[in-house]
């Protein structure tokens, strides 16, 4: 007998659920933390410049935009991210959509959170505000003081992969997924949902 998908609804973090971009206001929270001097922010500028100009890939961009991180064990890294995610929790989430997330909690949907933010920060949130059925982020190691990416930066297709690994050859059905942005997900789900100012509208491909 064929086993019976798993439903499945994926949400993105920043500027989806989490009103913002958690990797700028991370940065911010750290500078105000450590006092970081104005170098540290020109030096991110030049890798952001970088980056829309197409001369380095996610990978390498995420890698040298958090060098602020650099120093900082990631038992300290958590610490500060648990107080981070205290000072933006609830007010700067999108109601509606932790309200859909309780909703389809309640049909028995499984619900995953995919993001690009560094595993290293954003584990406290899902570990204790954001208690979802499973959760993706970048992958790091800790290496002589600063944080390397394992693999890819989780964007585009490397989501579809991580999610397809999650379920490891069992069968899921994505029915709805969430993002700020087009992405591969969008493909698979039998809904898909772009955030436009703040609400989500029904991606229709052209």
């Amino acid at each position: 007998m064929a086993q019976e998908p798993v439903k499945v609804a994926v949400f993105d973090l920043n500027q989806t659920v989490y009103r913002k971009s958690s990797k700028d206001e991370f940065f911010k929270f750290i500078c105000y933390k450590k006092n970081y001097k104005l170098l540290n922010i020109l030096q991110l500028s030049v890798y952001g410049l970088m980056k829309k100009l197409k001369l380095i890939n996610k990978t390498k961009f995420k890698e040298n935009f958090f060098k602020y991180l650099d120093g900082l064990p990631p038992e300290q890294v958590h610490k500060y991210a648990r107080q981070f995610w205290e000072v933006e929790w609830d007010d700067h989430f999108n109601e509606p959509l932790l309200q859909r997330i309780k909703e389809l909690r309640a049909q028995g949907v499984q619900i995953i959170f995919i993001t690009g933010g560094f595993d290293v920060y954003v584990a406290p949130l899902f570990e204790k505000q954001l208690q979802a059925d499973a959760w993706m982020a970048t992958q790091t190691r800790y290496e002589k003081g600063t944080y390397k990416i394992k693999g890819k930066a989780l964007k585009d297709e490397e989501k579809v992969r991580r999610l397809n690994e999650h379920f490891a050859g069992r069968p899921y059905k994505l029915i709805e997924t969430y993002s700020d942005q087009e992405e591969a997900l969008f493909e698979l789900a039998e809904k898909a949902y772009l955030m436009k100012n703040g609400k989500p509208v029904l991606y229709q491909p052209d």
